[in-house]
């Protein structure tokens, strides 16, 4: 029995390692087909094996789940917009309706999986981490909506690309991910892609004029970072945590901070603005692709890394095009749909040498501290009690 133990170790080891984490002794992407230069006919073959390869399963999902996040930022933003158009300007308060439909979606499957002990040791242990997680998405949301009224369109697109390198970094220091240089050409293809749409942006003059640029500029520099900061530290989280605990403790510490905040500097303009149906309205559909925004990303944090839910955002200038057809009757002008094409070829290249499964290791399960879990307990055998050991309680991913 021993001796199958050990065999039954070693195999779990080899199946570790030889899973998606990228560790210091292990070659990035070692298990793409590699290029042979040694003719054209070889390297056309060999080209079409490392194309055929890199349109995995894990990849199209990856991919379709970031343009799902891309088409929900342009919903958000196309119903801001209505909203301000109405006269309805309370930015923080629009949030609070996220973060409630978070927790109270959320917070209840934790306390069922974890019971209410489990969900106190929680708050107890780990509310900390979700406290600063909380603080720095809500007020990153606030400073980017700030810098809108400050800046101007071209400032706001190009600096909210800042939060690219500041998720790269912090992945980097979360995960110890190490990014093969097509990973990087990917990036700046993207943003070669982001500056197509700008540059469409200021032809078509939907640009309009800073009121005090360099304060725009500087909400959104910071809001941008505090972007990178907690998407990477989100993928952090949900790569240890089942998803239910940590968007469900976002949820709630958000909700509180939210309401505080907006209490404080939007309790009148709660009582003046407009509460007509198309407001309600615009509301429910801005809430309801935030919801699936938040609940879309960690997934694809998981599936991919949260760098790449970053590129994937910059594709929604094009879908808020296909809005304007339609809301605003907008004039398609023909760089924004190479735009996209470019900005797609970016994110095939950001995976072209390494696939989504190696950009971080991902084992997500309950706190040791949390003693029981429904129908995810496994009690260990009874030699174990024979040697005088505890049961161990093994929490499934």
């Amino acid at each position: 029995m021993a001796g199958n133990n050990d065999l039954q170790d070693l195999d779990k080891d080899s199946k570790s390692s030889n899973a998606s984490v990228v560790r210091e002794d292990t070659p990035l992407g070692v298990a793409r087909p590699p290029l042979v230069y040694t003719s054209p006919k070889a390297f056309a073959l060999s080209f079409a094996a490392r194309w055929r390869s890199v349109w995995s399963r894990p990849f199209i999902i990856s991919l379709l789940a970031g343009q799902v996040v891309s088409l929900c930022i342009t919903c958000t933003n196309v119903t801001t917009t209505e909203l301000v158009m109405r006269g309805w300007t309370l930015s923080t308060t629009q949030g609070f309706f996220l973060y409630f439909m978070l927790f109270i979606i959320y917070t209840p499957y934790t306390i069922y999986q974890y019971g209410f002990k489990g969900w106190g040791k929680v708050l107890y242990k780990d509310g900390w981490k979700y406290i600063i997680l909380a603080a720095c998405d809500v007020e990153g949301n606030f400073l980017v909506v700030k810098a809108y009224q400050y800046t101007d369109l071209l400032s706001c697109m190009l600096l909210d690309a800042w939060a690219i390198p500041v998720c790269l970094f912090f992945s980097w220091l979360y995960l110890g991910t190490r990014y093969h240089w097509t990973q990087l050409l990917g990036v700046f293809i993207c943003i070669g892609g982001l500056g197509m749409l700008v540059a469409s942006d200021e032809i078509t003059q939907k640009s309009w004029e800073a009121i005090s640029r360099g304060k725009g500029d500087a909400f959104m520099i910071a809001g941008a970072t505090l972007y990178g900061f907690t998407n990477a530290t989100e993928e952090f989280f949900v790569r240890k945590r089942p998803l239910y605990e940590v968007v469900g403790q976002l949820g709630m510490w958000g909700l509180i901070i939210n309401g505080i905040q907006s209490s404080a500097l939007e309790w009148k303009g709660m009582i003046t603005v407009p509460w007509t149906g198309e407001i309600i309205g615009l509301l429910v559909a801005y809430t309801s692709a935030m919801v699936i925004l938040y609940t879309v990303a960690p997934l694809l944090y998981r599936m991919a890394s949260s760098a790449y839910f970053n590129l994937s955002l910059l594709s929604s200038d094009f879908y808020g095009l296909l809005f304007g057809l339609f809301l605003y009757h907008y004039r398609p002008y023909w760089l924004y749909f190479i735009s996209f094409v470019v900005i797609l070829a970016g994110l095939i290249t950001y995976f072209w040498h390494s696939r989504p499964e190696e950009q971080g290791f991902s084992d997500p399960k309950a706190p040791d501290y949390v003693e029981r879990r429904h129908g995810g307990n496994t009690i260990a055998t009874a030699p174990d009690e024979e040697q005088g050991q505890q049961p161990e309680v093994v929490a499934a991913a």
